[in-house]
C-alpha cells in the first residue's frame, strides 16, 4: 500500500513530538487527526497554554482533538469517523485499548531509548546521569503494558562528553522524526517483523520519573558521576545542591548579624578534576572571583554555571560578584 494514502491519528504534546508530525506533514504524509492534551493555564496571568502540538497542527490546519478522557465515548466516536489505518504516539500519556487497537495497522509509539533500556518517563536523562555513551530512539508497537511492545526499528545515537539532556533532546528528536517516517514507509510495504523485547533479567536499566530529590548532589559521590549527573539534568530540572550559610554583598545586614540560612543553589555545568588528597567533600576551594571547586570523594568538580533560587543561571564568576567569604561556606 501507498504509505501516503495511510490515514494517520497522531498522538502528542511536547516539542519532542512536533519534529515527527512536521516530517509527516511536509512529506506529505495523510494524518487525518492530532490528539493532545487539553489547554493548560500557565504563567502568571494563568492564560491557557495550548501544546505545542496544537500550535504546530493549528497552524499546518489539521484537525485537533482534545479530550480530559481518552474513554470519553464522544472523542471515541470521533476517531472511529476517521476511520485510521494507522496511530502513531509520542511523548503523550498512556492510551486505552479502545484507542490504540482501532487503526487497522495499530499503533506504535516513538521512545526515546533503545529499547528495552530505559523504560520509562525520562529516559534521556537517565542515559546521560548513568554515564552511557550511546544511547538511540526505538519505535515499537502499544500493547496493554507501558514500553514493552513488540520492536519496529530502531537508531543509535552517540552520547558525547559535552552533551547534556538538552542537546541530547535535540538530537534525538530529530533522529526520532526520521524514524517514524521510515516506520510508516516500511509498514505500509510490508517489510517489518516485529521483534519482541528480550529482558535479562537485573541487567536491563530503567528510566524513572525523576523528582526533587532525585537531584540533589551527594558530593561524597566520585566526580565523574556528579557531573554526568549535573549534565543529565541539565537544563531542566537541575542538579542543586544547599549551600551553608550563604552570605551577600548586596543586602545590608544588621550588626551583629544574624546566622544565614542554608540557601539552595542549582548547578547546570561543571567539570571534574581528579586530585591525589580531595578534602571533605563539600568543602568549596576559591579564589573568591573566578572559580568555585567543591570536593568530591576522589578530587574536586569545578562549578560553570549555577543559579539561585529567583535568578538566572549564570557563569560562576558572574555569581562570585555577589558573594563574600565564599570559601567560608560549604555544600552539604
Amino acid at each position: 500500500m501507498d504509505a501516503k494514502k495511510l490515514k494517520i491519528i497522531f498522538f502528542g504534546t511536547p516539542d519532542f513530538a512536533v519534529a515527527s508530525l512536521r516530517r509527516l506533514v511536509e512529506g506529505g504524509y495523510n494524518v487525518v487527526g492530532v490528539v493532545t492534551s487539553p489547554d493548560k493555564p500557565a504563567g502568571r496571568g494563568l492564560k491557557l497554554q495550548q501544546s505545542a502540538v496544537k500550535e504546530y497542527a493549528s497552524v499546518v490546519g489539521l484537525p485537533v482533538f482534545q479530550p480530559e478522557k481518552l474513554r470519553d465515548e464522544v472523542f471515541l466516536a470521533q476517531l472511529r469517523a476517521l476511520t485510521p489505518d494507522l496511530g502513531i504516539v509520542i511523548a503523550f500519556r498512556m492510551l486505552p485499548e479502545a484507542v490504540w487497537s482501532m487503526p487497522r495497522f495499530g499503533t506504535f509509539n516513538l521512545h526515546a531509548s533503545l529499547l528495552p533500556e530505559y523504560r520509562g518517563a525520562a529516559p534521556i536523562n537517565w542515559a546521560i546521569i548513568n554515564g552511557e555513551t550511546r544511547t538511540g530512539v526505538t519505535t515499537f508497537m502499544l500493547n496493554h503494558e507501558i514500553d514493552t511492545g513488540d520492536i519496529l526499528a530502531q537508531c543509535e545515537v552517540d552520547i558525547t562528553l559535552s552533551d547534556t539532556a538538552g542537546t541530547l533532546h535535540d538530537k534525538l528528536m530529530e533522529e526520532g522524526g526520521a524514524l517514524v517516517v521510515d516506520t510508516v514507509e516500511a509498514l505500509a510495504a510490508g517489510k517489518v517483523q516485529p521483534m519482541p523485547q528480550v529482558v535479562t533479567v537485573g541487567e536491563s536499566k530503567t528510566a524513572p520519573k525523576i523528582f526533587k530529590e532525585d537531584c540533589r548532589i551527594v558530593w561524597d559521590a566520585p566526580g565523574k558521576r556528579i557531573v554526568d549527573m549535573v549534565r543529565g539534568l541539565s537544563p531542566f530540572p537541575g542538579a542543586w545542591s544547599m549551600m551553608a550559610g550563604l552570605e551577600t554583598d548586596s543586602e545590608p545586614r544588621p550588626n551583629p548579624a544574624p546566622a544565614a540560612e542554608d540557601i539552595l543553589v542549582k548547578v547546570f555545568s561543571a567539570a571534574f578534576r581528579r586530585g591525589p588528597d580531595p578534602a571533605t567533600p563539600g568543602a568549596i576551594i576559591s579564589d573568591g572571583r573566578t572559580y568555585i571547586n567543591v570536593a568530591c570523594r576522589d578530587g574536586y568538580v569545578s562549578l560553570l554555571e549555577v543559579q539561585l533560587a529567583g535568578k538566572r543561571p549564570m557563569p560562576v564568576a558572574e555569581f562570585l560578584r555577589g558573594f563574600k567569604g565564599i570559601t567560608e561556606h560549604t555544600f552539604i
